[in-house]
């Protein structure tokens, strides 16, 4: 039975979706630039990181105000990057190394499972169907569905009163700085997780983080670093 202290009176677990639960902040980029050729685009400077935590709805709205030429509705930039991004997500983005193994475990002790996401709900649903784990997951909420994306609070007490659980007794998994400030800010433990795409914001995600883990087998060998 797996014991550790950053389970202790956990009755929740809620991670996000990518980079965190599912290796797939790679995908964004080139989905990204395909965009920017296809409708003759040039992204400015320090671009990407404008929109991190935003929810997949406000990123599109974010493309409308920045870039006055698109001619498209808010929906239509939403669907045509599902689009995009759809086959890498249920072909080549694979669970990060250990999470099903401790998703098992959480299930096997009675604890509650959420996902809390900034994606889009297609993507998330086909991607957890085609990993074979959505079933895992008590209640799976994205932040198009709620006022504000992250670092608001919104999807992570959405997706604890849903779960029925008290935020102070929910942990949340999360892998940039701005999903680490939703999970505080809703009042939750947060265990910061390495991913290659954030890694060279791996110190303020620590700074701001209870816990960080390089790969879910921390938790399980005890090698996850209390902050």
């Amino acid at each position: 039975m797996l014991e550790t202290k950053m389970l202790e009176d956990i009755e929740a677990v809620i991670f996000d979706l990518d980079g965190t639960l599912v290796d797939s902040m790679w995908i964004w980029p080139s989905v990204d630039e395909d965009f920017y050729v296809r409708h003759g685009l040039t992204a400015p400077e320090n671009f990407p990181d404008d929109m991190e935590g935003m929810s997949f709805s406000e990123v599109a709205q974010f493309f409308l105000d920045s870039f006055p030429t698109l001619s498209h509705t808010r929906e239509e930039i939403m669907a045509e990057w599902t689009d995009m991004a759809h086959e890498r997500y249920v072909k080549q983005a694979p669970l990060k190394d250990g999470v099903y193994d401790f998703i098992l475990e959480m299930k096997r002790q009675g604890k509650k499972l959420g996902i809390a996401t900034s994606n889009g709900r297609t993507l998330v649903d086909d991607t957890l169907e085609a990993l074979g784990v959505a079933g895992y997951f008590d209640v799976v909420r994205t932040a198009c569905e709620v006022a504000k994306g992250k670092p608001a609070p919104d999807v992570y007490l959405l997706v604890a009163d849903e779960l029925g659980v008290e935020p102070g007794r929910c942990l949340v998994f999360e892998d940039v700085p701005m999903g680490i400030l939703a999970g505080k800010n809703a009042g939750m433990k947060v265990c910061g997780v390495d991913d290659e795409c954030s890694r060279p914001q791996e110190e303020k995600k620590k700074s701001l983080a209870d816990y960080y883990i390089y790969r879910y087998d921390d938790i399980k060998n005890g090698t996850y670093e209390v902050l």
